[in-house]
């Protein structure tokens, strides 16, 4: 096996999977937040395929591929709400949106 081991994959995983952490506590935005759900699904994933690859096992990239569609689908959903939000004039505040307004 060439490359680096296991350890580093989980290593940058890890860094990935904390800094999607601090996106999703931190800010405000629904945007950021999304992209910082989408940054832990790819560390996730990160993770997956390095345990794929140390165990000479498929079973780790088959399940990054399902946690891609995953992430498509919530992309679509999430965009679709901003984009809803948007056009109501709706205050784009991760905060403020408690309840759902018909």
């Amino acid at each position: 096996m060439l490359g680096p081991g296991v350890t580093w994959y989980l290593a940058v995983a890890a860094v990935l999977f904390g800094i999607g952490t601090t996106g999703v506590i931190l800010r405000r935005s629904p945007l950021i937040v999304l992209l910082s759900l989408e940054i832990m699904l790819n560390s996730s994933n990160l993770a997956l395929v390095g345990f794929s690859r140390h165990f000479g096992a498929m079973d780790g990239q088959v399940f990054a591929i399902a946690v891609m569609a995953v992430a498509a689908a919530e992309v679509c959903v999430g965009l679709g709400l901003i984009v809803a939000f948007s056009r109501r004039q709706m205050a784009l505040d991760v905060d403020t949106l408690t309840e759902l307004r018909g």
